[in-house]
């Protein structure tokens, strides 16, 4: 009867508040859900990627538009030195030629247009083609921070479910220590056989088990979202 009592005292108290065994008083601050969705588009590589797509896209859509005028030029020539130039003299009934030369100054400019028919016929679909492109890099845009959201909005509920559990977890820890020291001096005063200490002592442990497994997994769950982030959460006193 005196160990039934012992046993339904110990399985209660894992249900009191205590201390967690580990830095009491101190908890991990979770940064609000918009700060952390925030930080994480303006910090995850592949959503810069997908910025700097769309801008390559746009310059190309307006060089598109703007490639027709490669088919538009202008042409100069210019020279200097000496030229031999040549005078005719026609009077009918012979012509005379007359030969001289001099150190001058020629210029020439001109204005030239060509169109390819490819340019004429494909011109259209290439614009096209550009201004689907620039779509199609935003909507991947929108489909990488949609998806990067999510994934932040999940990992957030996670690392509070986890936090939650830790804490759960350090409570019965601590309760479990207690009452374990209570036993061990009952043990020592032979106020309890060693069957049940050994008992008491494989629940404390899996106590124990079951703390570590909830820390780990409480840890890992903040050091992804951390770097998802981009920066380090703070913990502060209670």
């Amino acid at each position: 009867m005196t160990s039934m009592i012992r046993t339904v005292f110990l399985l209660i108290s894992y249900q009191c508040i205590a201390q967690p065994p580990e830095k009491p008083g101190q908890e991990l601050v979770i940064p609000p859900l918009f700060d952390l969705i925030d930080s994480a588009m303006k910090h995850n590589a592949l959503v810069r990627f997908r910025d700097m797509d769309i801008r390559a896209k746009e310059y190309k859509l307006k060089s598109e538009k703007t490639y027709w005028t490669r088919n538009l030029g202008l042409q100069a020539d210019t020279r200097y030195g000496t030229f031999d130039n040549y005078a005719y003299n026609n009077t009918g009934l012979s012509t005379t030629m007359l030969l001289t030369n001099s150190r001058q100054f020629n210029y020439g400019m001109g204005v030239y247009v060509k169109f390819p028919l490819s340019d004429l016929f494909d011109r259209k679909n290439q614009i096209n083609r550009a201004g689907y492109e620039l779509e199609q890099a935003h909507s991947m845009a929108d489909a990488q921070e949609e998806e990067l959201r999510q994934e932040v909005i999940r990992l957030y509920h996670d690392l509070l479910l986890k936090q939650k559990m830790l804490r759960i977890r350090s409570k019965a820890l601590g309760s479990a220590r207690v009452n374990q020291d209570m036993i061990e001096n009952e043990f020592r005063n032979g106020l309890i056989p060693v069957v049940e200490y050994v008992r008491v002592s494989d629940i404390v442990s899996n106590v124990e088990a079951d703390y570590e497994k909830a820390k780990s997994e409480f840890i890992s769950s903040r050091m992804i979202l951390e770097d998802l982030a981009g920066f380090s959460f703070t913990a502060s006193s209670k």
